[in-house]
C-alpha cells in the first residue's frame, strides 16, 4: 500500500558494464584499461598531412595510436549478435543444474546458482521491510495529527528491523511511559503496537512454522476477500506476510481493537479508499446499543434469581451510584461493563456494522474470542471462517462438516510429528485454538458428532487449552452425559490446576441442572 507522505526519495549511483550512469568513465573493450571519453582526441588525415615530420620513435608512437583507435572503432562499430530463444540454455535445464550447485554459462559467461535462504533468513528480511514501512506510516500519521515524534520511536523501529529483542522490548516500555503522558503520541500508537506484535510472533515462532502458518491463512481467502483476525498470532503473522509478499494485499482487520477509536483511524488511514468503516457515531451507537442490552440482562437477573442468568459467564455488569439524582433526591444508579467479554461484545457489534457497511465484499475471520451473532451465515475456511457466505444455508451441509473434521485430524497428526511444535509451544497453542473455533461453528449448525470430535482434537492438539475442555463439557452436558461432562472438568482442573475457565465459558450455566 502507497500513501504519498511515505516516501522517502533516495539517489544512488548505478554501473552497468562498467559505465558510470552519472559520469564519463567507461571500460575498454580491448582490455586496454579504463579512459576518460573526453581524453581521445581523433586526427583527421588533412592534420596529419600538414604536420611537420617528426622523429622515427614519434611515428611509431602515431602509428600504435591510430591502430588502437581504428580497433577501438571496428569494436564499437561492428555488429553484434543477436541471442535467440535457441540460443539460451532451456529453463528446465538451467534449473536443475542450478539445484545441483552447477554453473550454466550463455556464450561463455557463467551464471551462478543462487543459494536459497534459509527460513530464519526469509522471516528476518520480512521484519526488516515490514518496520521500515511502518516507520513511514508513523511518521506520516504523526504528520496529519500534528504530533512531534521522540526519537525513541525510530530508535523502536530500527530495533525492530535489526532483530534486537531487548532492545525493542526496552524502547517499547519507554515509549509507553511517554505515550501516557502525551495524548499525541496515543494518535499514532496503533502502528508501533502492531510492530511488536509482528516481533513477537518472530520471536517465539520457529520460523518456517511461521510461514506455513501465515500460508494456512492467507492461502485461504479468495481475491478481495478482507482478513479479519483476533489472537495475537492470528493477526501478526498475517499481517506481516500481506505486507511482505508478492501477489494480491487483503485487507487485514482485528476484532480486537474495533471498539478503539484510534485503531479506526489507523485502518482508515491505510484502508479508507478500499473499505467502509464506522464513524465515530458507529461505534457509540453500537456503545450504546450494548450498554442497554447489558442492564436489561442485569435486571432479569436480579428480579428472577431463579431463572437462568442472561448476563454471560466472564461478563462484569453492576450498577453503581451516579452523581445525578432522581425526583425524590435519591442518587441515581448507573450501568457500569468490565472485562474482556464486555469489550469484545462491543466489537463484535461494530464488526456487524463494517459488515452491513460493505454488504459486496467477502470476509474471513480467526476468532480471538467467539462471534456467534455471526455463525449463522457462516461456513469453515481452511482453518478460517468464512463471514456472511452466500452458500451458509445449503452449502454447509454433513459432508462440508466431515470435511472440516479431517481437516483438522489431518493437522494435527502433521503437528504432533513435528518436532518443532512440541506439546505446550505457541505453534499448538494457535491451531488448537483455531480448531475449536470452528467446533464451536460445527455445534451452532447442528452437527454435534463432527463438533466433538473437533473438540478432541483440539485437546489432543494441546491438552492445557482450557477452551476446548470446556467447550466440549458444555455440549456433552446439553446432551444428557453429565457425568462425563463433570469426570471431563475434573481431570483437566487435577492436571492442569494453575489453567482457569476461559472467560467466555458456558459450562457453568451449559448442562447444570437448573435450580428448582
Amino acid at each position: 500500500m502507497h500513501h504519498p507522505d511515505w516516501d522517502e526519495l533516495a539517489l544512488e549511483e548505478r554501473t552497468a558494464g562498467g559505465v558510470s550512469l552519472y559520469g564519463s568513465q567507461y571500460t575498454d573493450v580491448l582490455g586496454c584499461g579504463v579512459h576518460k571519453l573526453d581524453d581521445l582526441r581523433f586526427t583527421t588525415s588533412e592534420e596529419l598531412a600538414m604536420s611537420p615530420p617528426k622523429s622515427q620513435g614519434s611515428a611509431w608512437g602515431w602509428l600504435v595510436t591510430i591502430c588502437c583507435v581504428a580497433l577501438l572503432l571496428l569494436a564499437i562499430l561492428a555488429p553484434r549478435r543477436t541471442f535467440t530463444r535457441e540460443d539460451r540454455v532451456p529453463t528446465g535445464k538451467a534449473e536443475a543444474l542450478a539445484s545441483k550447485g552447477e554453473s550454466t554459462a550463455i556464450s561463455g559467461v557463467p551464471i551462478r546458482a543462487k543459494t536459497p535462504q534459509t527460513a530464519e533468513e526469509v522471516v528476518a528480511g520480512k521484519v526488516n521491510e515490514f518496520a521500515r514501512d511502518r516507520l513511514r506510516i508513523t511518521r506520516a500519521m504523526a504528520k496529519r495529527h500534528q504530533a512531534e515524534l521522540p526519537e525513541e520511536v525510530d530508535q523502536f523501529f530500527n530495533a525492530v528491523a535489526g532483530g534486537r529483542w531487548g532492545e525493542l522490548n526496552e524502547l517499547y516500555h519507554r515509549l509507553e511511559k511517554i505515550r501516557d503522558a502525551d495524548d499525541k503520541l496515543g494518535s499514532v500508537w496503533p502502528p508501533i503496537l502492531e510492530t511488536l506484535l509482528v516481533a513477537e510472533c518472530a520471536h517465539s515462532w520457529p520460523a518456517q512454522k511461521l510461514l506455513d502458518y501465515g500460508q494456512a491463512t492467507l492461502g485461504s481467502l479468495s481475491p478481495g476477500m478482507v482478513y479479519v483476525g483476533g489472537t495475537d498470532p492470528g493477526r501478526g503473522i498475517p499481517t506481516l506476510l500481506n505486507e511482505t509478499s508478492g501477489g494480491e494485499r487483503h485487507v487485514v482487520l482485528t476484532q480486537n481493537a474495533l471498539a478503539d477509536a484510534s485503531y479506526l483511524d489507523y485502518m482508515r488511514f491505510l484502508y479508507g479508499d478500499q473499505l467502509s468503516l464506522p464513524s465515530e457515531a458507529d461505534s457509540k451507537q453500537a456503545f450504546d446499543a450494548y450498554m442497554a442490552d447489558a442492564q436489561l440482562r442485569l435486571e432479569h437477573d436480579q428480579r428472577f434469581p431463579d431463572e437462568p442468568k442472561q448476563v454471560r459467564p466472564g461478563e462484569s455488569i453492576q450498577f453503581v451510584p451516579d452523581a445525578d439524582t432522581d425526583s425524590s433526591g435519591n442518587p441515581k444508579a448507573r450501568v457500569e461493563v468490565s472485562g474482556n467479554v464486555a469489550v469484545m461484545s462491543i466489537n463484535e457489534l461494530i464488526l456487524q456494522g463494517i459488515l452491513a457497511k460493505n454488504p459486496g465484499m467477502s470476509f474471513a475471520v480467526e476468532e480471538s474470542y467467539p462471534l456467534p451473532s455471526t455463525y449463522a451465515s457462516a461456513v469453515p475456511l481452511g482453518p478460517l471462517m468464512e463471514l456472511r457466505a452466500s452458500d451458509a444455508q445449503n452449502g454447509f451441509t454433513l459432508d462440508a462438516a466431515g470435511n472440516t473434521m479431517d481437516y483438522w485430524r489431518s493437522a494435527s497428526e502433521q503437528l504432533q510429528n513435528d518436532a518443532e511444535a512440541p506439546e505446550g509451544s505457541e505453534v499448538r497453542k494457535s491451531y488448537s485454538h483455531m480448531a475449536v473455533a470452528q467446533a464451536n461453528l460445527l455445534t451452532s449448525h447442528g452437527y454435534s458428532a463432527e463438533a466433538e470430535a473437533t473438540y478432541r482434537i483440539a485437546m489432543e492438539l494441546e491438552p492445557s487449552n482450557p477452551e476446548a475442555v470446556y467447550a466440549l463439557s458444555t455440549l456433552l452436558g446439553q446432551s444428557g452425559r453429565l457425568d462425563e461432562a463433570q469426570l471431563l472438568v475434573n481431570d483437566y482442573t487435577r492436571n492442569h490446576p494453575d489453567q482457569a475457565p476461559p472467560p467466555q465459558s458456558t459450562f457453568t450455566v451449559g448442562w447444570q441442572t437448573p435450580p428448582k
